[in-house]
């Protein structure tokens, strides 16, 4: 495959996307659904705002910060209820890509030396579901997910990325929307870029360790060129 034909004179980069909010618009998604899955059992909606602060963790976490007085069933309730409305819905809207990401993904992909992964709060088979029906899970070299990993900020995901494409710190960077995301990359010792038309404001970002902020896809390569450029 692409990813296994790396010249010995190649440097070797590995570039690790998050999805939600990346990649993959789906604010409007979750927060609708969010709402659903409360309403359905009775709580009060969350707002968006608090939605948008809990992008990037697992399931059951986020559940647990949006309904502070729920114990553990109520917490499992809600977040099987979320996963009743989520998957209808998502298979009537879609999930569709952030315009530019194919584009960017196969400029990166062309380049000699770039290896692609994924790091995502999405359950693995969600994750896997949503790349093939973009037709782009076979851009990725690995896809590191919560039922393999300890959840975000904890550094697990990316560690494992980096296993699995025989990279050092380095000569890694990590791309995503949130300040969970920024925090996973300090914890991992990578550098961290964050897009801007995400979940999370461009100064929470920043005060979260994102070394570049990112207006769109076109500015991707040259910030990656910036971070990586001793790679």
């Amino acid at each position: 495959m692409w990813f296994e034909a790396q010249s010995e004179t190649t440097a070797l980069r590995l570039i690790i996307f998050d999805m939600d909010g990346t990649l993959i618009d789906t604010v409007g998604l979750i927060v609708a659904t969010v709402g659903e899955a409360f309403t359905a059992l009775g709580e009060t909606a969350p707002t968006e705002q608090a939605v948008r602060a809990i992008s990037g963790i697992t399931l059951d976490q986020a559940i647990a910060i949006l309904a502070p007085h729920a114990d553990q069933k109520r917490v499992g309730e809600l977040s099987k209820s979320y996963l009743d409305h989520y998957h209808p819905r998502a298979s009537r809207e879609g999930e569709p890509l952030f315009t530019g990401a194919v584009e960017a993904i196969d400029r990166l992909r062309a380049t000699p030396g770039n290896i692609l992964a994924v790091a995502t709060g999405k359950g693995y088979q969600s994750a896997i579901a949503l790349l093939d029906r973009h037709g782009i899970r076979g851009h990725f070299h690995s896809v590191q997910t919560p039922d393999h990993n300890r959840g975000k900020p904890d550094p697990q995901m990316i560690e494992t990325a980096m296993t699995k494409a025989g990279a050092t710190k380095a000569e890694t960077v990590m791309i995503g929307d949130t300040t969970t995301d920024m925090r996973m990359a300090r914890a991992a010792g990578v550098p961290a870029i964050g897009v801007a038309w995400g979940y999370h404001e461009r100064a929470a970002l920043r005060k979260e360790g994102a070394d570049i902020v990112i207006e769109s896809f076109d500015d991707l390569d040259h910030a990656i060129d910036k971070l990586l450029r001793n790679a």
